[in-house]
């Protein structure tokens, strides 16, 4: 494909963009198509290093990034050049074998003859898509197009050609690459170290003869391999399923008639119907375009709409970003209309050339799980020195080289928590599951740990915070302001009858005529089709006794111009009864209508509009806002000119609608803020009305409410902007480009911002936002794309389920965290405490193992099967960048294990007393540390409460089986035969069971009580001494501050903040 080439100055921002270039001799880009693309990045980084000037260059295939260090006086404009020069040349190259292709197609169809069917159609399919593919629609004729693909602008695909073609090219789908078999993931469980160090000690057993030590050690590998695939396959297939969870529909022309299908049935010669907030399911040549705007920024990078044209292109090197008549698969229309004939379904698309690159199947790793990653890997570090320095005491003490090494081995094995990561997948796997029982669907998986530590939400308010249902309740015109009920008008208490008051039927019939609602009648029901505000206006005039069909069929709509960021009203020019006239017809925002007005009606008299007569009006709207009403104003003009024009316009009036806030709304931001989180209103109203539902809901929590017009938002710097917006409770009349500044306001004044809406103006805030939040029913294509997380049932109230959950899944990594490090820890304590006093080893090396199988995964999985603690959300938000393991958990880590060591200890020295050394003394040490290691499970289970606290936890069924079950192994250990001779473990009597069951219980109390101790302290009861060792709470982060502790500081701008 020659179409890469000579790439224009407006694209080269499509393929690489500047990120960082501030630094002298370092310079970072942004390259399109680099992301799961290895052979790229290997091309990048062999060419770059052998041009002149270059000293070393760094590409990331998971960021698609591209990191150049170069000599001084290199320019980096020059260098972005010229790596856009390379991925030109990659492009071309990769797409080189193009001709030989297409010559194999060919000698393919000739032999085709000789095949069976079904390979007769695979080869059918490859010649006809890759004709597809190389074709270059955007420089042919419509018509041309629409004769090649043998389909019809005006009636589209019959239904039976469809269902031919769907056959014939396949789903209209993006190629995945297969996932892992089963064998494949079964065989990567033993591809970690602590497998590597089993192997090598059952090496060790074998050359001492000690066949059955290995055998064992050999069944706990697959035994620990058996859980591990079982937890990582569940997990697999619930993050797998997240790609399901939106199935993008499209309206097609087929046998004359518009349907709506799902995106995958969409095939070659479809006419697609694209309209704002919808969803290009494939490449397609446009054939009609109106005002349209294409968001094309998940397939160039680009930000800003890209406007589109139906015209015919010239040239034979035009980029795919300046192909201005094509629109692609996974773009979104932002603006406009248009009609557009399908060219390429599927992996020919131009998004399925991208997926391509992606050869290997594996799921993102989130943050969280590379944090834990990276804490497995120190932690194998100190396991080692501590299992070396082990290995010196032990040869020191007399002990033989291969016992010491088999021991050391399998210490090392037992101190390493190789289960980190799986637990940190497993947890958030299962918080997925969970969530989608409350109807929250989570696309994007490390959106799960996001919600955990969102301190600010921003909420659309129309279709959010409101039902978008709606209704008109107040008219106003002629200095009269009319009430309107469920089926009547109102003027006090007499009925008002619009056809014996002239302008209040005229302010109702232009609000009919600008208007795109659509109607159907059926018996005496009428079913209305658009938006929720043009909606109420439709049914306002049919309740008003209007006849909708008749009044638009007399003044038919000849052009229109929707609202848009540079105005905040809509035009429609229509032809009238006489000829001679056109009625120009307006209504939006009543402050810009009644600016572009010089007259209006009184008394049935055209007399000029007065400021007293401007400031009454603007009284009205005021007052009208401050009942929450939403407001617009209606102006129109008789002209006889062709052309629309905004001039000398006449006022008829304002109307007001009322749009009820969600049942449940007001608890849920009390809810917000008890959980830390501020909440800020994002609407396009006008100050008045957004003041009075904001103080309704209370978003200032009793405080003044903060409320800023963003009219002149853009003016503002940066500096000032993110000081405001730290403020600011409500922002008024607020264009999309505005909710995207307030989004990465906050976020640059470092807070983690959650963003909610359901329409296409509220995709770039969304995208933008750390976790964006659609609805599901009521919430556009482009919404629900571009979204982490959607409410299903469009229930606001399921917000803070999930972050009850989002905060949670996080806990309860850290409780199995905290329960592996400091459980492997006491094993560590006991050994070397143990070997250094020379009195022996208190747990044998098949010992040691069967307590890593038994105390360690069970018990670590149930943790992350915790329900919600009960003051979850009245703690504040974490700080996202907080390490999982923090400094102060390490305290309360060793002082926990250090209980838990001393302990088995004192009963293995207990054994030793009575029995000597030996097999008695090791059986005792060994019950004691395993079911002290059990109990402390429940210690885990909260760092607040306590067995002592009043309030007590949710059950958790999950952890009661797995301490009972790994009691009943620990018990069936002692008992069995064949086990207890496997695990060395000899007879114990009344004395010994009361000695054991006394060890374990007692470090369980005394862990307990600590963390009594501790948090009664932090709350402020300061009869309780605070004990320092281990229990120093990071008062940032502690889960016993209670919400609003935290000091505010409040920046100085020299902007205004209006406040009502």
């Amino acid at each position: 494909m020659n179409n890469h080439c000579n790439v224009s100055r407006r694209s080269r921002g499509a393929l690489v963009r500047a990120l960082h270039t501030a630094v002298e001799g370092r310079a970072r880009y942004k390259i399109n198509g680099l992301q799961g693309s290895e052979a790229l990045k290997k091309y990048l980084e062999l060419k770059l290093s052998e041009a002149q000037g270059i000293t070393q260059v760094s590409a990331n295939t998971s960021t698609g990034n591209v990191l150049v260090f170069y000599r001084p006086g290199h320019s980096v404009l020059a260098l972005a050049a010229q790596i856009e020069r390379l991925v030109i040349e990659y492009v071309k190259q990769s797409h080189s074998s193009i001709a030989e292709a297409a010559k194999k197609i060919n000698r393919f169809q000739k032999k085709a003859k000789n095949l069976p069917a079904s390979n007769k159609k695979s080869h059918q399919l490859t010649a006809s898509t890759h004709q597809q593919e190389i074709a270059t629609w955007h420089l042919k004729e419509t018509d041309a197009v629409i004769a090649e693909l043998k389909t019809s602008q005006v009636s589209g695909l019959t239904t039976k050609k469809a269902q031919e073609k769907l056959k014939k090219y396949g789903p209209n789908a993006l190629p995945e690459a297969d996932p892992r078999s089963g064998l494949s993931m079964f065989i990567d469980q033993f591809k970690s170290l602590p497998v590597g160090l089993l192997a090598v000690a059952a090496g060790v057993s074998v050359a001492t003869g000690g066949l059955v030590d290995a055998l064992v050690i050999m069944g706990v590998v697959v035994i620990n391999a058996a859980i591990g695939y079982a937890t990582e396959s569940n997990s697999e297939k619930v993050i797998r399923s997240l790609k399901n969870l939106v199935n993008p529909t499209a309206f097609v022309l087929r046998d004359g008639n518009i349907v709506e299908i799902s995106a995958q049935e969409i095939v070659i010669g479809d006419i697609l119907i694209l309209k704002p907030g919808s969803y290009v399911p494939a490449d397609a040549r446009l054939l009609e375009a109106r005002r349209l705007s294409i968001d094309e920024s998940a397939l160039t990078g680009e930000s800003m709409p890209v406007s589109k044209s139906a015209q015919t292109l010239v040239g034979d090197n035009i980029p795919l970003g300046d192909r201005t008549n094509m629109v692609y698969m996974g773009t979104l229309v932002t603006g406009g209309q248009g009609t557009a004939v399908v060219v390429a379904t599927g992996k020919y698309t131009e998004m399925g050339k991208i997926q391509m690159m992606v050869t290997e199947a594996t799921l993102p790793e989130t943050p969280m799980e590379k944090q834990l990653d990276q804490a497995g890997s120190q932690l194998v570090m100190v396991s080692g020195a501590v299992c070396v320095l082990f290995f010196g005491i032990g040869l020191w003490r007399g002990n033989t080289l291969l016992q010491m090494l088999k021991s050391s081995i399998s210490l090392a094995v037992a101190a390493v928590p190789e289960g980190l990561p799986t637990v940190a997948t497993t947890t958030l796997a299962l918080g997925i599951a969970n969530m989608r029982k409350h109807n929250v669907l989570i696309r994007r998986l490390d959106a799960v740990e996001t919600l955990g530590s969102v301190q600010t939400i921003c909420m659309d308010k129309t279709g959010t915070i409101t039902a978008n249902r709606m209704t008109v309740v107040e008219l106003c015109t002629d200095n009269k302001c009319i009430q309107a009920s469920a089926d009547q008008l109102l003027l006090g208490n007499e009925t008002v009858n619009p056809y014996e008051n002239e302008q209040l039927l005229k302010l109702i019939h232009v609000l009919t005529l600008c208007n795109e609602s659509e109607v159907e009648k059926e018996g005496d029901e009428y079913t209305i089709r658009g938006s929720a505000t043009e909606n109420a206006l439709i049914d306002v005039a049919i309740k008003a006794g209007v006849n909708v069909a008749s009044l638009r069929a007399n003044y038919p709509r000849l052009k229109i111009n929707h609202r848009s960021q540079e105005r905040n009203y809509m035009v429609t020019l229509h032809a009238t009864p006489d000829e001679q006239q056109k009625l120009i017809a307006v209504k939006g925002s009543p402050s810009e209508v009644l600016s572009l007005c010089s007259w209006q009606i009184q008394n049935g008299e055209k007399v000029p509009l007065t400021e007293a007569d401007r400031q009454a009006i603007e009284n009205d709207n005021d007052d009208m806002a401050g009942k929450a009403l939403r407001v617009l104003g209606a102006a129109y003009q008789l002209d006889d000119s062709e052309n629309i024009h905004t001039r000398d316009l006449i006022w008829l009036g304002l109307v007001g609608m009322i749009d009820p806030i969600r049942n449940g709304v007001q608890g849920l931001m009390e809810d917000f803020h008890q959980a830390g989180i501020d909440t800020v209103m994002i609407t396009g109203d006008q100050s008045p009305t957004a003041y009075a539902i904001g103080k309704e809901l209370n978003l200032s929590k009793g405080e003044q409410l903060q409320i800023l017009d963003s009219t002149h938002l853009n003016n503002l710097e940066p500096e000032v902007m993110k000081g405001l917006c730290d403020r600011v409770h409500v922002f008024a009349r607020i264009s999309p480009a505005n909710k995207l500044q307030v989004v990465q306001a906050l976020q640059s004044s470092g807070k983690v911002v959650a963003m909610t809406g359901d329409g296409i103006n509220d995709a770039p805030a969304l995208k933008a936002a750390d976790v964006g939040i659609a609805m599901g029913h009521t919430g556009t294509d482009v919404a629900r794309e571009v979204a982490d997380v959607i409410l299903e049932d469009d229930n606001l109230e399921t917000m803070i389920i999930a972050v009850s959950h989002g905060r949670t899944i996080y806990n309860n990594i850290r409780k199995s965290v905290h329960y592996l490090l400091s459980t492997n820890a006491s094993e560590i304590m006991v050994m070397l405490a143990a070997t250094t006093a020379g009195i022996g080893h208190p747990l044998t090396a098949i010992q040691l193992l069967w307590v890593n199988l038994v105390s360690d995964i069970f018990p670590a999985l149930a943790l992350a099967m915790e329900a919600p603690e009960p003051d979850v959300l009245l703690t504040p938000p974490r700080d996202p960048k907080e390490p999982i393991i923090r400094n102060a958990d390490f305290g309360r880590i060793l002082v926990e294990s250090a209980a838990l060591s001393a302990s088995a200890l004192a009963a293995y020295w207990y054994g030793i007393s009575r029995y000597g050394f030996g097999p008695q003394a090791s059986t005792i040490g060994f019950m004691s540390l395993t079911m002290a290691q059990l109990l402390h499970t429940f210690t885990c289970r909260s760092q607040t409460h306590t067995i002592f606290s009043k309030q007590k936890l949710p059950p958790n069924k999950y952890l009661n089986m797995a301490i009972g079950g790994s009691f009943v192994l620990q018990i069936l250990a002692a008992i069995v035969p064949g086990l207890k001779g496997l695990l060395q473990i000899s007879p114990i009597n009344l004395v010994d069971t009361a000695v054991i069951g006394s060890s374990a219980v007692l470090p369980f109390l005394f862990n307990e009580g600590r963390k009594e101790i501790a948090t009664r302290y932090l709350r402020g009861d300061h009869n309780f001494p605070r004990l320092l060792a281990g229990s120093k709470y990071d008062s940032a982060t502690s889960p016993v501050l209670e919400a609003g502790e935290q000091q505010e500081v409040e920046l100085e701008t020299t902007a205004v903040v209006v406040s009502s």
